[in-house]
């Protein structure tokens, strides 16, 4: 088999070690670096025409225009969704740009998580047990079976998340811009009117931005829940957090979030957090959050690097593209 070079920018640990395990089955020598791609480290891609790169930070425009200048025509991002890379503008200086399909269990697994996190009020009970309260709190969950959960987008996430609700004998309702055959699909507001929590599952695009905006989410049932493992930019946040500490909502469990970009992934403890609905959602109690981790399982880190080597090898071999 004929060796390709592939340069994989913004790696973690776990992902370097999968590269250098997985990449010679595959006839590929990588360049592996945990920087993410920018002008400053071009240099890396070493004439390779196909480079792998993390969801984690954004691909700017005149890092692409410095790619294709190297020579660079395929970018396989280790996501799903492409929103850090501008696709359009990509293809104008001749890239390509494909993503992954990974196991769907990883964010499925995670979403079911949180949404029994966020019924049950597991942010303030573990939070009060940590500082040794251990009294019952003053308002009792709700249990699954009680519930119509609203699922807003129905891929194979999605569909894997309509899944595992439905052993818990919950309603399940679903909306999505292309309706399958497997669930109760209906139109988005009668949807937010009838759910007690909405999960969120779309791709994030121009049509799908701020998909929960201030109208609509004063249309959702009083004392509603709202969780989010697709895109932070699906929420409009500002009108998230006004609701939740008014008490409109009964909570949010989100792992993503608006401006989370040189937030999530880096260590906090010991400097300030400019990002000021981040501050406000940790002060409620009815507020969960976490950094974007809904994928990160060893089964989904494997399916992203073995499937973004296909990619860039398809590529270059004039097949497949993504």
């Amino acid at each position: 088999m004929p060796t390709t070079g592939i340069t994989a920018y913004g790696c973690s640990r776990h992902e370097a070690a999968l590269f250098r395990e997985t990449a010679p089955r595959f006839g590929v020598v990588p360049v592996i670096t945990g920087e993410a791609v920018s002008e400053a480290n071009i240099h890396l891609v070493f004439g390779n025409r196909c480079i792998s790169v993390s969801h984690r930070s954004r691909v700017t425009d005149s890092t692409l225009l410095a790619l294709s200048g190297a020579g660079v025509e395929y970018i396989s991002t280790r996501s799903i969704g492409c929103n850090h890379v501008d696709i359009g503008y990509a293809a104008s200086v001749g890239i390509t740009v494909g993503n992954v399909s990974y196991s769907p269990d990883s964010v499925a697994d995670y979403a079911v998580m949180l949404i029994l996190m966020a019924v049950r009020n597991a942010k303030s009970v573990v939070l009060r047990a940590a500082s040794h309260d251990y009294r019952l709190g003053e308002v009792a969950g709700k249990e699954l079976r009680d519930l119509t959960i609203g699922v807003v987008g129905t891929g194979r996430i999605g569909t894997a998340v309509m899944a595992r609700l439905r052993a818990f004998g919950c309603r399940v309702l679903a909306h999505d811009s292309r309706p399958g055959a497997t669930a109760d699909h209906v139109p988005l507001d009668p949807l937010l009117r009838m759910s007690d929590v909405i999960t969120l599952h779309t791709p994030l695009n121009a049509d799908t931005y701020h998909l929960l905006n201030r109208e609509r989410i004063a249309r959702m049932k009083h004392g509603a829940f709202v969780v989010n493992t697709g895109r932070g930019s699906l929420l409009d946040t500002e009108a998230l957090v006004t609701a939740l500490e008014s008490g409109r909502l009964g909570g949010a469990a989100l792992d993503v979030l608006e401006g989370e970009e040189g937030v999530f992934y880096t260590d906090h403890r010991h400097q300030p957090i400019e990002n000021e609905l981040l501050s406000r959602l940790q002060q409620l109690p009815n507020a969960l959050v976490s950094p974007h981790t809904a994928y990160y399982t060893e089964r989904a880190l494997r399916d992203t690097v073995e499937n973004g080597l296909i990619n860039c090898l398809n590529f270059a071999a004039g097949g497949r593209r993504g």
